[in-house]
């Protein structure tokens, strides 16, 4: 596949939740970006921003109140076939999902069935998504399941007969991490794969997903309120605020030269992690109820860089000159020339 083609396509996605018979909310608003083989996205933002519900929607795995009521939304197979997952039949989507993309969600512990054991549910998903409609073997399965739970640092003879409450927070979050991966999906999406682990086992888990990287070659999103973890784990980020993207840019010009006042607040709000500590700014208030958003901008109520303007318009994303080789910088903002995180953050890959 040629690496200037996107692997997944997003053009003005909107996720709607129905909240009462003649009432909905659209919990991410036209919403555009394109990934390509190989590149890791991070999706950062304060909760309720849209991150997980963005996420579901990119796999359709939305409740039964949630649809995708407008937009596209595309996706290159391993065959180099283009496919429009919005118009998936059920069956087709079935066999999509794991083998060509797959979720890790948070909380592991309510992603297995707490009365079977570890080796039962990856033979179980392995049965249930055959590739190719043959139905794998025993020895199969066996090979497979060790070989996926060995690149997760984790000892096949110790985990495959345990059930899920013998294992540790960090090694379930591993073995849900080994079962994404177990029909070589093109596209894994994290969602806030690290919340609730303590800071060892977090390094543990980002270790193991930088090494899948460089030896799978998967392409990632990975979505998360960690910025640190956005800083080394992504080539690419994009800030979500109210259900919209409103900054996208490498690493390098999101860390070091943000240019929506809402990711720069978010920077701002993070000691670093060398030399003196600055003062600390926390973003005032809190983001607006979806069911009822302001006219204009969103964020003009918590903006320091706020103009009458901001009352009436909602800023589409403007480009902006990048630092980085192929990745463009945007923000959707009215003064983004006049913003900047103020200070760099730093990281190993930055």
């Amino acid at each position: 596949m040629n690496s200037n083609t996107p692997i997944l396509s997003a053009e003005d996605l909107v996720v709607r939740y129905q909240t009462g018979s003649r009432q909905h909310v659209d919990a991410v608003r036209g919403v555009s970006f394109d990934l390509y083989p190989g590149q890791s996205l991070a999706l950062v933002g304060e909760s309720g921003c849209g991150k997980t519900t963005l996420g579901l929607g990119l796999l359709r795995l939305l409740p039964r109140l949630g649809s995708v009521p407008h937009g596209k939304l595309s996706y290159v197979g391993k065959d180099g076939k283009t496919i429009d997952v919005l118009k998936l039949s059920r069956q087709a989507l079935r066999r999509w999902r794991w083998e060509e993309a797959a979720i890790v969600f948070q909380g592991a512990m309510n992603s297995f069935n707490p009365v079977m054991r570890i080796g039962d549910q990856m033979a179980d998903t392995m049965r249930a998504h055959q590739v190719g409609g043959v139905k794998p073997t025993k020895e199969q399965i066996a090979e497979k399941s060790a070989e996926t739970l060995r690149l997760v640092r984790l000892e096949p003879k110790q985990v495959l007969p345990s059930y899920p409450h013998e294992l540790s927070g960090g090694m379930r979050q591993r073995v849900l991490i080994a079962m994404s991966l177990l029909l070589d999906p093109r596209l894994l999406i994290l969602d806030e794969p690290t919340t609730a682990l303590d800071i060892l086992t977090q390094r543990a888990i980002v270790d193991v997903l930088s090494e899948l990287r460089e030896k799978l070659g998967f392409t990632m999103i990975f979505i998360t309120h960690d910025l640190a973890l956005a800083a080394e784990l992504a080539d690419r980020v994009a800030t979500m605020y109210a259900g919209r993207i409103i900054e996208t840019g490498s690493v390098r010009d999101i860390f070091s030269s943000a240019r929506h006042p809402y990711t720069a607040g978010l920077i701002n709000a993070v000691p670093p992690v060398t030399g003196d500590l600055p003062t600390l700014a926390s973003i005032p208030g809190s983001p607006p109820s979806l069911a009822t958003l302001p006219a204009g901008c969103a964020f003009r109520d918590r903006c320091e860089y706020a103009i009458d303007d901001c009352a009436t318009t909602d800023p589409q994303l403007d480009m902006i000159e990048g630092r980085a080789e192929g990745l463009s910088h945007t923000a959707a903002c009215l003064r983004w020339q006049d913003v900047d995180s103020k200070r760099e953050v730093v990281t190993a890959d930055v």
